[in-house]
């Protein structure tokens, strides 16, 4: 008998660690509903979106207001462009925002973020970001800085027109 309730305990024991791994997972994974949020679409055209997803995190002054829900290539401009759901209670982005793909850390993920302008007029569902800054490509980065190291020669003592010391 003792045996039995013994089991019984560890069994429920075991099934409320894994209830609470899974709570975890899904609250940390970004996959948690945001249904309980009423929202407006939104997009911006981006020249490049390099790591950016869909259900990264877009933000204003480092607070959530949004998701992105959908990346695809216009046909058109054929640059990226990014569709955005932001709660409706953060209905104050202005016509001149600037959308930016930002990167939290140095090799963290990639989202979104808003600098709000100044303008008195506000974006409404289905409106366009204009300004836009595209994410930052380490590999372009390091990249560009080795052709230069590569391409500037070594100033010689002859090139200078200094003696060399002899």
């Amino acid at each position: 008998m003792k045996s039995a309730s013994l089991e019984l305990a560890v069994g429920a024991f075991l099934l409320a660690a894994m209830a609470g791994l899974l709570f975890l997972a899904i609250k940390v994974s970004g996959l948690s509903s945001d249904s309980h949020h009423a929202s407006y679409r939104l997009y911006a055209h981006f020249q490049n979106v390099a790591g950016l997803t869909v259900r990264a995190r877009v933000t204003m002054s480092g607070v959530p207001i949004g998701r992105v829900t959908a990346i695809s290539l216009d046909p058109k401009t054929l640059t990226a462009r990014v569709d955005m759901d932001i709660y409706k209670e953060d209905n104050q982005i202005s016509t001149d925002s600037v959308a930016s793909i930002l990167t939290s850390g140095l090799l963290g993920d990639k989202y979104i973020g808003i600098v709000p302008g100044a303008d008195s007029s506000n974006l409404k569902d289905g409106d366009e970001i204009k300004q836009t800054q595209s994410s930052l490509v380490l590999e372009d980065l390091i990249g560009k800085f080795l052709f230069n190291k590569a391409t500037s020669a070594p100033a010689t003592p002859a090139a200078t027109g200094k003696s060399a010391g002899f």
